[in-house]
């Protein structure tokens, strides 16, 4: 019986250490889940802090600024001669 009554603590004790294990482990994803939401709050708020910026300072940004906001203008520009393209091909 001894061995028995060993053997059965043994399953109880790993049964309860693996499922800690798996609480913990579903504990740690949520916690990144909750990380990368609160990356993607940030990133979209410096992306619209950009786009504010460059709305307000395209002409005349500080320097720090000058060659993003020139290759922001560039691609804007870009973006339009490829649009005209476009209505060339279609005959619009």
């Amino acid at each position: 019986m001894d061995f028995l009554d060993k053997l059965g603590e043994t399953i109880t004790t790993k049964s309860r250490e693996v499922s800690d294990k798996a609480k913990d482990l579903a504990e740690i994803a949520s916690l990144k889940s909750q990380i990368n939401t609160c990356e993607e709050v940030i990133k979209k708020n410096y992306i619209e802090i950009g786009r504010i910026y460059y709305e307000q300072h395209a002409l005349e940004p500080e320097e720090a600024y000058e060659e993003a906001c020139r290759a922001v203008t560039n691609a804007k520009n870009g973006i339009a001669d490829l649009e005209q393209k476009i209505r060339d091909v279609k005959g619009i």
